[in-house]
C-alpha cells in the first residue's frame, strides 16, 4: 500500500499517435483559466476560475484573464509555486521487470551525463520566486532492480507504491531534491492509459513530510512502438529504450520547473517540454543509421527539444 498522502498523476507526454500534444482550444474555454492535467494539454482550473470571478467580477476578471495570457513575453508564465533549484537534482532508477544490461547501460549513460550539457542547460532558464535558477546538474544517485513486485499491470497508485516501498526498504534515500523514476520493461502495462493517452507522467506526493517528485516511462515497443517513439533503427540500437530517453527528459525537465504542478506552464496548462514535444530539431545520421540530433557521454541521442524561457521563448535543443 501506498504511504502517499495525495497523487495527481501530471505532466504526461501525450500520445503521439493521438495529437501532437497540442493544448486544448482556447475558444472552446477562452473565458477561463487553465492548469496541467497530465495528459498532454491543459484543462479548465474550475475552482481557481470561479475565484477570480467572485474576487474580480465578470469585468474585472476578463481583464485579468488577458493580463496573465499577455504577462510573460517568453510564452510561458510562472505561477508562484516551487521549482527544484537546490543544487544537483538527484536521480533514482527502479528498474521494474526484466532489463538486460546492455538496455541499462543506455539509459545510465544518458543519466550520468546528461547534467552540464547544452540542451539540459535549458533548464536553468526556469527560476523559483527568489529568482534562484534550476541548476545544470543531475547526478543518477541510485538504482533498483523490481522484479514484477505488482504484477504486470500497474495503476497509477501502483507506481506510488513502488516508489514509497523502495524508500522504506532503504534502497533510496527519502530525498526531497531527487526525481524517483519507474521505468517498466516491455511487458508491463500502465492501466491509466500508457500507449493510448501518454508515454509518461511525472508527478508528486508527501511521505512523511518530504516531497516526493517521481515519474513513469514505460519501454513501448510492444505497447505503442509507433506513438511513443520506439521502432525502427534508432542511435543506440535499441528502440525501446531510445524512445524511453527522450521522454525521461521531458518528464525530468517538467519536474525541476514545475514539481509540484503550480510553477511554470502556459495560459492553457502546458509545462515546458509539452510545449515542445515531438519537436526533434535538425536530425543527424548514426553510423548504425538512426536519425539522432544531440550527443554526449559517447553516445548519440534522439531527444525532443525543450522550451527556452527567455528572450522571446522557443523550442531549442540548447541554450
Amino acid at each position: 500500500m501506498s504511504l502517499f498522502t495525495k497523487l495527481p498523476v501530471a505532466a504526461a507526454l501525450a500520445f503521439a499517435a493521438l495529437s501532437t500534444v497540442q493544448a486544448a482550444p482556447l475558444s472552446a474555454e477562452a473565458d477561463a483559466i487553465y492548469r496541467p492535467t497530465g495528459r498532454g494539454q491543459g484543462e479548465v482550473d474550475e475552482e481557481a476560475t470561479a475565484d477570480a470571478r467572485a474576487r474580480f467580477g465578470e469585468a474585472g476578471f476578463m481583464q485579468r484573464l488577458l493580463q496573465l495570457r499577455s504577462a510573460a513575453s517568453t510564452g510561458i508564465n510562472y505561477h508562484g509555486g516551487p521549482v527544484m533549484t537546490a543544487g544537483t537534482t538527484n536521480v533514482y532508477y527502479i528498474w521494474y521487470g526484466t532489463w538486460s544490461a546492455t538496455q541499462k547501460a543506455i539509459l545510465v549513460s544518458m543519466m550520468q551525463n546528461l547534467g552540464g550539457t547544452p540542451i539540459y542547460n535549458i533548464n536553468t532558464t526556469y527560476y523559483n520566486s527568489a529568482n534562484v535558477r534550476v541548476k545544470n546538474s543531475v547526478t543518477l544517485a541510485g538504482q533498483h532492480d523490481n522484479n514484477y513486485s505488482l504484477g504486470k499491470t500497474l495503476s497509477d497508485a501502483g507506481v506510488a507504491t513502488v516508489v514509497s516501498n523502495a524508500i522504506n526498504a532503504g534502497w533510496f534515500p527519502k530525498d526531497a531534491n531527487g526525481v524517483y523514476f519507474v521505468l517498466t520493461a516491455p511487458d508491463v502495462k500502465e492501466s491509466s492509459g500508457f500507449g493510448s493517452k501518454y508515454c509518461g507522467w511525472h508527478t508528486h506526493g508527501g511521505m512523511s513530510g518530504t516531497d516526493i517528485k517521481y515519474s513513469f516511462v514505460g519501454n513501448a515497443s510492444i505497447i505503442a512502438p509507433v506513438g511513443c517513439g520506439a521502432s525502427g533503427v534508432t542511435p543506440n540500437g535499441d528502440a525501446g529504450v531510445d524512445g524511453m530517453a527522450s521522454v525521461m527528459y521531458h518528464e525530468l525537465s517538467e519536474t525541476v520547473s514545475d514539481p509540484d504542478l503550480n510553477a511554470w506552464y502556459d495560459s492553457t496548462g502546458n509545462e515546458n517540454a509539452d510545449k515542445c514535444a515531438w519537436k526533434f530539431g535538425t536530425l543527424y545520421t548514426a553510423p548504425n543509421g538512426g536519425k539522432y540530433n544531440v550527443a554526449f557521454g559517447g553516445r548519440k541521442w534522439k531527444l525532443q527539444q525543450n522550451w527556452v524561457n527567455a528572450g522571446t521563448g522557443g523550442c531549442a535543443l540548447a541554450y
